[in-house]
């Protein structure tokens, strides 16, 4: 007689298919670019350690419409908003398939700062949120958290020996992009998006691309992190 292990094993292995399916229909890709010295763009390692002055954009693209929001902080302490620009009009929403390139409005921002990790705070959304979200931060340089679950503000990058190894490149296994484990930890500027904003997403890395995916349609606001290690 077939044990019970063995059946919620088949049947695990037969759900599968679907559960991949699922977690891929709704889905955001972001490669993270660094400007050569030849004057092209080259896609990077998420991970990678930057230097300062190196020049990066993301380029964004999904497979479902809505809006976007994107708001970065600097280890310095400041915010910048990347996406909506002016160069955008302010206008934010993004549709089905097409790809855009962030920050909207010189398509690139240069690392500068100490030592550390820019937090680059992604909100998408199916429905246009109010207009605080679409405007720049007031205070220039607000003060950065200290609330419970944020990581320390003085990490300095550590390269993975393994990776370094292999590949002669520094890279940070924390940066990339992360789930937001407490919205408690969110800039003033994202504070009051929904309780369930940090909700049920998966992060797949596809070669040096990274893909954010929900096992469902969205149907509220969700955010994440994407950290940037830099010297």
């Amino acid at each position: 007689m077939r044990s019970f292990a063995a059946h919620l094993a088949a049947t695990v292995v037969a759900l599968l298919p679907a559960v991949i399916l699922a977690q891929e229909s709704y889905r955001m890709e972001i490669a993270l670019e660094r400007l050569q010295e030849s004057g092209g763009w080259k896609e990077e390692d998420p991970g990678r350690v930057f230097e300062q002055n190196d020049r990066l954009r993301f380029r964004f693209r999904a497979n479902f419409g809505g809006y976007l929001y994107v708001l970065n902080l600097g280890t310095s302490g400041r915010y910048a908003l990347l996406f909506p620009g002016e160069e955008t009009g302010r206008r934010n929403r993004i549709e089905a398939g097409a790809e855009y390139v962030i920050p909207a409005t010189q398509g690139w921002f240069r690392i500068t700062g100490p030592p550390g990790h820019e937090i680059v705070y992604w909100l998408v959304s199916p429905v246009e949120l109010g207009a605080k979200y679409g405007a720049a931060p007031s205070d220039p340089s607000p003060p950065r958290s200290n609330k419970p679950g944020r990581e320390p503000e003085d990490l300095r990058p550590r390269c993975d020996d393994t990776i370094f190894r292999a590949r002669g490149e520094c890279v940070d296994a924390s940066a990339g992009p992360k789930k937001i484990t407490s919205l408690e930890t969110l800039p003033e500027l994202l504070a009051d998006v929904p309780e369930n904003a940090a909700g049920t997403l998966f992060f797949i890395r596809e070669r040096d691309r990274s893909v954010i995916s929900s096992p469902e349609p969205l149907t509220s606001p969700v955010v994440y992190e994407f950290r940037i290690a830099h010297n």
